[in-house]
């Protein structure tokens, strides 16, 4: 554990490892580090327009309690006094959960998501609910209803989405941690935007229970956080079976954390050598190529590889993608269409005309493209290195196309490395790696075969201690 006077004197700048060491070891109390990230959220929120809703009473009250177990001699969990915040479609029973739309402006929850629950019993203290893109549809960060949420190392410049807030709030510094969704690469784009770490894990690695649904075949649910070592713990907090969902799989969860110090030595990476790096802007290129030597010098192993069928891959996630959205908004589509902004209703028009042959072609075929493109990549290296954006991170001005003719080519040269994934199924990480000459973050992705979370934050982790973290802080109030 760090000693509390080398971590800094406002406990919002702590991770949540070290807010839990300070709080557990007596260097803080929970409601004194709650208080602080409470401050920081009125100062910064005006800026960065990252919550929808701020629960400081219930927050406190949480804080409260966690001090009287500490107190009692409790054995505190492995989240103790860590302030959190999440994006608003985690349902908690009695309290609003708008999924940043308006229909659902005033939709209670009768329950409380599963991920929500594990996170409360391991000592989390939950400050809000975080904006997104209307009911998680859209990259970019844009919401005609609750307001555009702003990238914290420049509020001109989108924060990647749909897991808006979760970005901006964890990446501005606002919470230390957040629970996001993966649909096409919704943790992962705003993780990286931002300055974060974010996962999207295996399919099926955490319960989807009380959480509003976009894909039922490709969302995950994911934490974005500052550190490999805070998203991995949030990670083995957050994974494992459900009885009230039975697609959460029944596998073992691994202790994520066990090898963040292990090196990467003798361990091999595979770069592809297409459709990933295709149009890459030379600045990016560049902090990918470095990133690279990075894990070289640390002796790890550079293969580059052939993927098949990424030449079909993006129309086959679109046609489970967008028909099964439609699916569960086709009453609402009939009934208040005028209550989606133009870019939502524009998104889903194009679900409305998959056939179901189509449909179902594309899930009997994700199977075996899983298998082919796992065999390609993985057969001889144990993960496999992307970008996240191919190009310096845009402003909300540039990507705000509305229902124009500029969407789908705007919209997909945003999610092109991210979205692949999600269909295949494969966990991939996030991880920072610079700023551009901007001031933006740079990113790439790591991802690797079927419950490989724990090999992944292995990488992240070598990388973190040779990289070091970020050497600068947000512009922010």
């Amino acid at each position: 554990m760090k000693d509390h006077a080398k971590l800094g004197s406002d406990p919002a700048d702590w991770s949540i490892v070290d807010t839990v060491d300070a709080v557990c070891a007596g260097h803080a109390s929970a409601q004194e580090v709650t208080q602080a990230v409470l401050d920081r959220i009125a100062r910064r929120q005006p800026v960065l327009n990252c919550f929808i809703r701020i629960d400081a009473e219930r927050a406190l009250e949480t804080a409260a309690g966690l001090d009287c177990a500490r107190a009692t001699g409790a054995v505190p969990g492995p989240l103790h006094g860590a302030v959190l915040a999440h994006k608003d479609m985690y349902y908690r029973a009695g309290l609003v959960s708008t999924c940043g739309s308006e229909i659902r402006r005033d939709f209670v929850a009768q329950t409380t998501a599963t991920v929500l629950q594990k996170l409360d019993i391991a000592g989390a203290v939950d400050v809000g609910t975080l904006n997104m893109s209307e009911f998680a549809s859209g990259p970019t960060g844009h919401n005609l209803h609750y307001g555009d949420c702003h990238n914290p190392w420049n509020p001109d410049h989108i924060t990647g989405g749909s897991s808006t807030g979760s970005g901006s709030a964890v990446g501005g510094r606002l919470v230390a941690g957040s629970l996001g969704s993966d649909t096409g690469g919704s943790v992962r784009l705003p993780a990286g935007i931002c300055g974060a770490y974010g996962i999207k894990p295996t399919q099926g690695r955490v319960s989807r229970h009380g959480v509003m649904g976009l894909s039922f075949s490709l969302d995950n649910v994911g934490p974005i956080a500052r550190t490999a070592r805070d998203c991995a713990r949030l990670l083995s907090v957050i994974s494992g079976p459900d009885p009230l969902d039975t697609t959460a799989l029944p596998v073992p969860v691994d202790d994520y954390e066990a090898d963040l110090d292990a090196g990467v030595a003798g361990l091999r990476i595979a770069v592809p050598k297409t459709y990933y790096f295709d149009d890459m802007s030379p600045e990016i290129s560049n902090f990918l190529d470095s990133a690279l030597a990075v894990f070289t010098s640390l002796g790890a192993k550079i293969v580059h590889v052939d993927l098949p069928h990424h030449d079909i891959i993006g129309a086959l996630g679109n046609a489970v993608g967008s028909s099964e959205q439609c699916t569960l908004h086709d009453f609402w589509h009939q009934t208040c269409p005028e209550k989606y902004a133009p870019l939502i209703r524009a998104r889903m028009q194009a679900g409305f005309g998959v056939t179901a042959v189509e449909y179902l072609k594309a899930l009997h075929l994700r199977s075996s493209i899983a298998r082919a493109v796992s065999d390609a990549a993985f057969g001889d290296a144990d993960v496999m290195f992307l970008p996240v954006l191919r190009f310096p991170v845009p402003t909300l001005a540039e990507t705000n196309v509305g229902d124009g003719a500029g969407l789908h080519e705007i919209l997909g040269s945003i999610n092109h490395c991210t979205r692949p994934i999600n269909y295949l199924g494969f966990p991939a990480l996030t991880v920072p790696c610079g700023f551009s000459a901007s001031g933006l973050p740079v990113a790439f992705q790591l991802a690797g075969p079927a419950f490989s979370e724990r090999l992944l934050f292995r990488f992240a982790g070598a990388f973190e201690a040779a990289h070091g973290l970020p050497d600068r802080v947000p512009d922010l109030p």
